[in-house]
């Protein structure tokens, strides 16, 4: 699995012109998922993204986590971050998971989130998406369970 993590000020999803999630300050998270991903890899990406310290404490220094800082994460599925655009110009998808095991483990990562207490918002999983944020720095991490 991968998850692009930014620290935001704001982050808003809307389908089909209706807003579905909506967050104040915290963590606007992209997750995409590759076939053998497992449970395991949602859990790892979900405490890692939860204790990241990418927030700064009162010294200006990243150092304390969205926990911390009691902020909440808006959560969205996207398989194009398996996209491969080694050879020509159209992406290739064959790495993101099939949506049926894609779908589940991205519940348990949100799921693994919500269960730390955090405040957990998505988007809706398969849907085409219009996705805002204030990017906070900007800080933008790209995490892999698998490196």
């Amino acid at each position: 699995m991968k998850m692009v993590i930014q620290r935001c000020k704001s982050a808003s999803v809307e389908v089909g012109g209706s807003t579905v999630g909506n967050i104040g300050h915290g963590l606007m998270i992209l997750v995409g998922v590759t076939d053998g991903d497992t449970e395991k890899d949602a859990r790892y990406l979900a405490d890692k993204a939860a204790g990241l310290r990418i927030f700064e404490d009162e010294s200006g220094k990243m150092n304390h986590s969205v926990e911390d800082v009691g902020g909440s994460i808006l959560s969205v599925s996207q398989f194009t971050l398996y996209g491969d655009c080694r050879k020509g110009r159209r992406p290739n998808f064959m790495a993101a998971a099939r949506p049926e095991p894609a779908e589940a483990l991205y519940e348990a990562f949100n799921e693994a989130l919500r269960a730390r207490g955090l405040k957990v918002e998505t988007g809706v999983f398969g849907a085409m998406m219009d996705v805002s944020l204030v990017n906070w720095g900007p800080v933008t991490l790209i995490v892999d369970s698998k490196e």
